[in-house]
């Protein structure tokens, strides 16, 4: 690009406008930074991400045009898609491995589940690239995130003013993070000041991060709560009217069966009754989902086979369809080696057959969830990794309970990996699509930032884990503990039967209404605190209101970027609250 100034000062720029840059690339970075080490806090405590592109897109505004003075478009694209690239791993590793720390296999080789699920990541990519062209320009998937994220893109003035209102947002949330960290008032018990019964458990959890998730969902958290208000304000007085509930004297009784000092009665009904049939319902829904999915299979399947016969990817500005066949064969040698290097029971043949299965996995599961967020923006991933692993551990089932816990783990991170930077590549390809970016770019944009993601995500794992203890109250790691109990109930056959196929059946029910993920999310209303509810309500409520007093662009153009910066801030500081306790306990120690 040239440029040279005209009579009055003003500068004119010919040639191509900076698109692949190192500038957009270590932006990028950053931002990544930032956004996944925030959504994977996240994730632990609702149990599900969210897709970085457009927080990345807004920050890479504030960046690139507010301070950098860059005006190119297409770069800060570059920019949103290097750091969504970044943040595929808080939901492709807080979907999976968190399990083991909840089993109490912390013993893992975290070397090689960093390498595995970098890899997989990188399969990913490769298995999904040839589609773009099929998916994206000739079958049109709307790809509804993608949509949003040119939007934005295209509105420079209104990006920089998003950025803006996210910084505060994050400086507003951070702050309240700091004293309630310091303080140690996590937890308002409003609910014993008017006289609640404890059994509708009226603790709200002080979390401008849980608000400001409820408001990005706006009416598609209402699925989410009512799960929870269905738990501790109508079945839980429904049995206490009828007598059902145990008295302080059972509760004392339990605790010392379960080891522990005291038993609460919120407590009681989240562990032992209502988690059981949570667990049960996000299995029963995923499995319904993918059973609904079966026509989107096919149309995928169809996109494949058009690609191949079109040629659809020998386009100059687009990889080759070799691209996918070197990720089968990639697929199976480095699965295969992560299988066997994984624990000294592994054979080479289990080992094999393992790699063998999740190379498959990679395929289907990839293609059909670029096809289930590019027509719907709902994406059954997390019933996808539990069906993954489910089938890699009765494989493992016969080296023991640890080995097979482990091994089964590794394989499946990695093909969580690969499907979540498959979909997150394919919704940035729509955007780049829709703001004139060259797909090639992009891709290269994708591959450089995958590496990242699962080195953060191991580390903060374990920083999180000795800090605070994944599965607690305060970190319930919904999905990690969900495929934990899947896979001690396999290995152990001790599990509430009852309770996971009344759960099972209730999810799948709900999943056939047509609503995407109806029984997962009610199910995670069901599992999760019902703290957590009621603190995320007021964002959802929030949304509501502000949709309908305010305008839906109000709430798009002021309300979301807020929002987004109450879940970076309180992330961030979440974070460094566990480091410092982590440093603080080395030093004790």
């Amino acid at each position: 690009m040239t440029e040279a100034r005209s009579g009055g000062g003003k500068v004119i720029r010919r040639g191509p406008y900076p698109e692949l840059t190192w500038t957009a690339i270590l932006v990028g970075y950053g931002l990544g930074f930032l956004i996944t080490i925030s959504m994977g806090y996240a994730c632990l405590i609702l149990g599900f991400s969210h897709e970085g592109s457009e927080l990345a897109a807004i920050l890479g505004f504030g960046v690139l045009r507010g301070i950098l003075r860059r005006n190119s478009i297409i770069e800060n694209n570059i920019s949103q898609t290097v750091a969504s690239s970044v943040n595929g791993a808080s939901a492709g590793i807080m979907f999976s491995v968190p399990a083991l720390f909840i089993l109490g296999r912390t013993d893992f080789n975290p070397y090689l589940m960093v390498f595995g699920a970098i890899a997989g990541g990188i399969l990913g990519i490769a298995f999904i690239i040839p589609l773009r062209k099929q998916m994206i320009d000739f079958e049109r998937l709307t790809y509804p995130g993608g949509v949003a994220v040119a939007t934005v893109l295209k509105s420079p003035g209104a990006g920089v003013h998003k950025a803006i209102l996210l910084v505060i947002g994050a400086a507003l949330s951070a702050t309240i993070a700091v004293v309630s960290h310091a303080t140690g008032f996590e937890n308002w018990a409003l609910g014993a000041y008017i006289g609640m019964p404890d059994y509708m458990n009226g603790v709200w959890f002080v979390s401008l991060l849980t608000i400001g998730i409820g408001f990005i969902a706006g009416k598609g958290g209402l699925c989410f709560v009512i799960g929870g208000y269905a738990c501790y304000w109508v079945l839980a007085p429904i049995l206490a009217k009828m007598g059902l509930l145990p008295t302080p004297e059972q509760l004392q009784v339990m605790a010392e069966q379960m080891g522990q000092k005291s038993l609460t009665m919120p407590a009681y009904l989240n562990k032992l009754l209502f988690r059981p049939v949570g667990i049960g319902m996000l299995v029963g829904g995923a499995l319904a989902g993918i059973a609904l999915a079966l026509p989107l299979i096919v149309s995928a399947v169809r996109s494949m086979q058009s690609a191949a016969r079109t040629g659809a990817s020998l386009s100059k500005d687009e990889m080759p369809i070799k691209l996918l066949y070197v990720g089968v064969v990639g697929a199976v040698i480095v699965l295969g080696v992560v299988a066997v290097l994984s624990v000294e029971e592994m054979g080479l043949a289990r080992g094999v057959l393992m790699a063998v299965l999740g190379t498959i996995w990679i395929w289907m599961a990839g293609v059909i969830l670029s096809e289930c967020i590019g027509r719907t923006n709902w994406s059954p991933m997390s019933g996808m990794t539990l069906i993954a692993v489910t089938i890699l551990i009765v494989i493992t089932k016969g080296l023991g309970d640890r080995a097979a816990m482990i091994s089964s783990v590794m394989v499946g991170a990695a093909t969580c990996m690969a499907m979540s930077q498959a979909t997150d590549l394919m919704l940035d390809l729509k955007t780049g699509y829709l703001v004139g970016a060259i797909p090639k770019r992009q891709q290269y944009g994708q591959f450089l930032a995958t590496w990242i993601g699962p080195i953060l995500m191991i580390g903060l794992l374990f920083v999180l884990h000795k800090a605070y203890g994944l599965g607690s109250e305060r970190l319930p790691a919904p999905q990690g503990t969900v495929l934990a109990s899947m896979m001690r109930g396999i290995l152990e056959g001790d599990v509430p039967v009852h309770k996971y196929l009344a759960g099972a059946g209730l999810g799948a029910l709900l999943s056939t209404t047509g609503i995407g993920g109806l029984g997962i999310q009610v199910g995670l209303g069901f599992y999760l605190p019902f703290s957590i509810v009621l603190t995320y309500t007021i964002g959802t409520v929030l949304r509501i209101v502000s949709d309908r007093i305010k305008g839906r662009h109000y709430s798009e153009q002021v309300g979301i970027p807020i929002a987004a910066g109450l879940v970076i801030g309180e992330g961030i500081v979440g974070v460094g609250f566990a480091v410092y306790s982590v440093i603080i306990g080395m030093k004790g120690g």
